[in-house]
């Protein structure tokens, strides 16, 4: 069901693009709009985890670079049946993680150094196997396809109110045009993406949840975090708003214009998953020899990419 509504969806947008496309340029234009809608697809679907990774300048680690990190995603990975993803740092004070990839096969997960020095070693693990869940739940192709055509619609939006603006030959015209490219489609496209994005976060929550074995310890997370992210500067989220829906949590505080549920929601549900009754400390991902074997003396994550004493 979820996925016949995500492909739903992902049509209105692209036919939204249409819209706006005949809207500036007549059936012409609705031609062109869907060709590069197509076009954009297409190259998204080779190049998401590329377009990503660039966009947020993450930086690749592996065992040697980024041991505890690299090892703790190695095993949420193999809990949650998959191919071990490629993993990334991004030296970002803002707590944030992201998986991308067009499938598990070309999977790739990044986290901020401010969210690993933030958090303990338990909700590291809890927020890896959410972005994990994406994943193992192939949301990842879909964020990003409908980022890209969001911020896409955004764009020509903003084009056509310069193309009419010059244009004076009718007034009422115009005048429909630019309220329809400045207002209505990019709002538009925004309902879509929180639809598309709202149904898939709450699916990963219940996905990392079961993938760690700790829905507390994600719900600790994103309470953590929730708060932080929303004071803390994105450059990335500022330059490109449609880039949010790939975070764990929302850069923006209102829960209306989210791309996200509220965090209050999610911890909700987490904490109904985990009962009422303490979860055993084996039922985390991390067994307690990978958590004796850190490093002690650290004031913040055991997994603090900085290594501060």
């Amino acid at each position: 069901m979820n996925g016949m509504k995500t492909a739903m969806l992902l049509s209105a947008l692209t036919a939204l693009f249409m819209a706006l496309g005949y809207t500036l340029g007549g059936s012409g234009g609705a031609a062109i709009a869907l060709l590069v809608a197509a076009g954009m697809n297409l190259f998204t679907f080779w190049n998401a985890d590329r377009i990503v990774l660039s966009m947020h300048n993450a930086r690749e680690v592996d065992a040697q670079s980024a041991p505890e990190f690299y090892t703790l995603v190695a095993e949420l990975a193999r809990r949650a049946g998959l191919p071990m993803p490629r993993v990334y740092l991004i030296d970002q004070p803002h707590p944030n993680a992201f998986a991308t990839g067009r499938d598990p096969d070309h999977a790739a997960v990044a986290a901020t150094t401010g969210l690993l020095s933030m958090l303990s070693r338990d909700e590291v693990a809890g927020v890896m196997a959410h972005e994990l869940g994406h994943v193992r739940n192939r949301d990842t192709l879909i964020m990003t396809m409908v980022a890209t055509i969001a911020g896409a619609i955004s764009m020509l939006a903003n084009f056509g109110l310069f193309f009419r603006g010059g244009n004076q030959e009718n007034g009422h015209g115009n005048i429909a045009a630019t309220l329809l490219a400045v207002i209505v489609a990019p709002f538009a496209a925004m309902i879509v993406q929180m639809a598309i994005s709202r149904t898939r976060e709450y699916g990963a929550d219940r996905a990392g949840a079961e993938i760690s074995g700790n829905p507390r310890a994600l719900a600790s997370a994103l309470a953590k975090i929730s708060g932080r992210a929303e004071t803390i500067p994105n450059p990335v989220a500022e330059r490109n708003p449609a880039a949010a829906q790939l975070y764990i949590v929302p850069v923006h505080v209102s829960e209306l214009f989210s791309t996200h549920p509220a965090t209050e929601k999610r911890i909700a549900a987490l904490e109904e998953m985990a009962g009422g009754a303490p979860l055993p400390r084996r039922a985390s991902a991390l067994s307690p020899a990978a958590s004796s074997a850190a490093p002690k003396g650290r004031k913040s994550s055991a997994l603090d990419p900085l290594r501060r004493d």
